[in-house]
């Protein structure tokens, strides 16, 4: 049996989006010790196939970290699979809060050295001593106590577009450059409240245990992270301390939280929080772009790139894979944070 994809990739993702099949978006995670992390994988793999799951998976010897689309129909067994696994029994799974049921068009389960990116040595402190979890009551009480302290944990492309009320928000393009710079900002505040939180909850479970490890006597992280929160807030009709939008890491690129709009097309500058990748894949830029903007530069970074993407495949290959566009040779799907710099011709 074939375990990965070899259909083309443009193929699946129109596939996709001409679908009429109602899906569930779902994103879940644990650490938990996996004694054969390949055998585990290409079982998951058959299983999640067979149920016509969708997603990025990424599964180590530390556990698993996993968003994906299950069609609505089969969720229940999806549901009953998961739990029948003994390392997922019982895993929380948080289901998207806005779905448009194309946010992932082929099945991708990875086997990783971790199950995410956070550049520290495990053996040298105890990763299962996290902070203490809180639901968004505890969240929204213990942020309000003046010396606490809100860590937002992501990206600064995610943060640029929602963040919670009064949150720090360190300048990091990964979450690994995130932990000494955070560090730095908690310096002599060892005994104040931190509250950590991230997109599910995956980056805290981490960031908590390093931090309690460092000497921080009162650390919290958002239990299931903003998803969870928003679904408690909206439930439980709390007061919603989150402004904007959750930038998630699939086809939408993001869920609204908050009705405001607090950021602003990186190319004309009015308020909008709508987050594109370049047309052009050779560029594949991540920006914030306006629907103004979309049309005038075609769903573009730049005018360059903009007539780069609406040639003809023949002509674009002809063209080579070593172009320069406006004098910047862009890494795929490089996210440029000082977009003074943005070439618009």
């Amino acid at each position: 049996m074939v375990l990965h994809n070899k259909i083309n990739t443009d193929e699946l993702r129109e596939k996709a989006k001409a679908s009429e099949v109602p899906r569930t978006t779902l994103s879940f995670y644990r650490y938990v010790k996996l004694e054969d992390p390949k055998a585990f994988r290409n079982e998951l793999y058959k299983q999640f196939d067979a149920l016509e799951v969708l997603g990025r998976i990424y599964v180590a010897e530390e556990g698993i970290n996993a968003q994906a689309s299950v069609p609505t129909a089969n969720f229940e067994a999806f549901r009953d699979y998961v739990n029948s696994v003994p390392a997922l029994k019982d895993i929380r799974l948080n289901l998207a809060v806005e779905d448009d049921d194309a946010s992932f068009f082929k099945l991708i389960i990875r086997l990783r050295p971790k199950i995410l990116a956070d550049g520290l040595d495990d053996s040298t402190f105890d990763p299962g001593n996290s902070g203490e979890h809180l639901d968004a009551v505890k969240f929204n009480e213990i942020a309000q106590h003046p010396d606490a302290v809100i860590i937002d944990m992501r990206n600064h492309y995610e943060h640029e577009v929602g963040h919670f009320e009064g949150a720090v928000k360190p300048a990091v393009d990964t979450f690994r450059q995130s932990l000494p710079i955070v560090e730095d900002i908690l310096d002599g505040k060892q005994d104040a409240p931190v509250l950590m939180y991230c997109t599910g909850g995956i980056r805290c479970e981490k960031a908590s245990a390093w931090f309690k490890h460092r000497g921080f006597k009162q650390v919290y992280q958002l239990d299931g992270g903003i998803i969870n929160y928003a679904r408690q807030v909206e439930k439980e009709g709390l007061d919603n301390r989150f402004l904007g939008k959750n930038f998630v890491f699939d086809e939408r690129l993001g869920e609204r939280i908050g009705e405001e709009v607090i950021s602003k097309c990186h190319q004309c500058g009015s308020p909008s929080d709508r987050h594109i990748n370049c047309a052009n894949d050779l560029c594949h830029l991540l920006i914030i772009q306006c629907e103004a903007c979309a049309k005038t530069y075609e769903d573009s970074c730049s005018k360059t790139c903009a007539s780069y993407a609406s040639m003809e495949k023949e002509e674009r290959n002809a063209k080579g894979l070593g172009l320069t566009f406006n004098g910047h040779r862009f890494p795929n799907g490089h996210y440029r944070r000082d977009m003074g710099e943005l070439p618009l011709e």
